[in-house]
């Protein structure tokens, strides 16, 4: 599966970041003795902007935030919700996460002070529900980091692939 979309950063994170975008693939895997769960395996990239009510109160020039998650989740499809004109199934999901931030620090050059970067490695986790209409699903997440939390909302398509061992 491949995504995209908005991510809005709440908590103390929202005091000096606005709303962010984010993509990631992901490779999901069941039985057919286990269906309707699924294991997953995901990647991203998140990038979060500095606001411009920080800027203005404060000696910054540019803040911005990356993050790249590697998580590891599960999926759970429940019954489906509609079957006749599209099929439309209800999905939870939840993960954990290694994550490394990247934060860029830049002063306004009357500030006095030296840009910087700093490079974190934090764990964390998702929460999440959706709909699937098999091929595309619509997500809504919300992820923990410490001192680093945003609700996110993708687009995903999800291409199945069939193996037989």
């Amino acid at each position: 599966a491949a995504g995209v979309g908005a991510r809005l950063p709440i908590g103390d994170f929202s005091k000096s970041t606005d709303l962010g975008y984010g993509l990631n693939i992901e490779a999901s895997y069941t039985d057919s003795d286990h269906l309707p769960f699924f294991v997953f395996a995901r990647l991203g990239y998140e990038q979060f902007p500095g606001s411009q009510d920080f800027y203005q109160g404060s000696d910054y020039s540019n803040y911005s935030t990356t993050i790249i998650p590697a998580s590891l989740g599960v999926r759970y499809y429940f019954g489906p919700l509609v079957k006749s004109v599209v099929l439309l199934i209800p999905v939870v999901e939840g993960s954990v996460s290694y994550t490394y931030f990247q934060v860029l620090n830049e002063f306004k050059a009357d500030a006095g002070r030296s840009n910087y970067r700093e490079d974190l490695w934090k764990f964390g986790g998702t929460v999440g529900a959706g709909i699937s209409m098999f091929i595309l699903e619509i997500m809504a997440n919300y992820t923990y980091y410490e001192s680093n939390q945003y609700l996110s909302f993708n687009l995903n398509v999800r291409l199945p692939l069939f193996v037989n061992l």
